[in-house]
């Protein structure tokens, strides 16, 4: 069961997500991108501390999202990634196509940089 609530702060987009994602829940991290980026937004932070687990559907939604995050010149920062999850993103080399944080200060820092 995943929970996944947004708002905005500063001119950022957060999406907060809390509990599990995997085939099944993975469409409301899904709609939660989709409806950031069809408001228009152009900073987006995912805060991933209350994510307990993420299935290859979840991380699925990040990947398939990254060209039109490109073309839009949608910034995309995602923290607080528990060592659990951290290990799914690095095996993925997730590391590499996203930009990952330690917190919440740092993922706001780098996208005002």
């Amino acid at each position: 069961m995943v929970d996944i609530k947004t708002d905005n702060n500063e001119g950022i987009h957060f999406i907060h997500v809390n509990g599990e994602i995997d085939a099944g829940s993975s469409i409301y991290l899904d709609d939660a991108l989709k409806g950031a980026m069809e408001n228009g937004e152009k900073k987006i932070v995912v805060d991933l501390s209350g994510l307990d687990y993420i299935s290859s559907a979840g991380l699925g939604v990040f990947i398939s999202h990254l060209d039109e995050f490109r073309l839009q010149k949608i910034r995309l920062t995602i923290f607080g990634i528990n060592e659990t999850v951290k290990q799914v993103f690095d095996i993925l080399g997730l590391e590499k196509l996203l930009t990952i944080v330690e917190n919440k200060e740092a993922a706001i820092s780098s996208l005002n940089e």
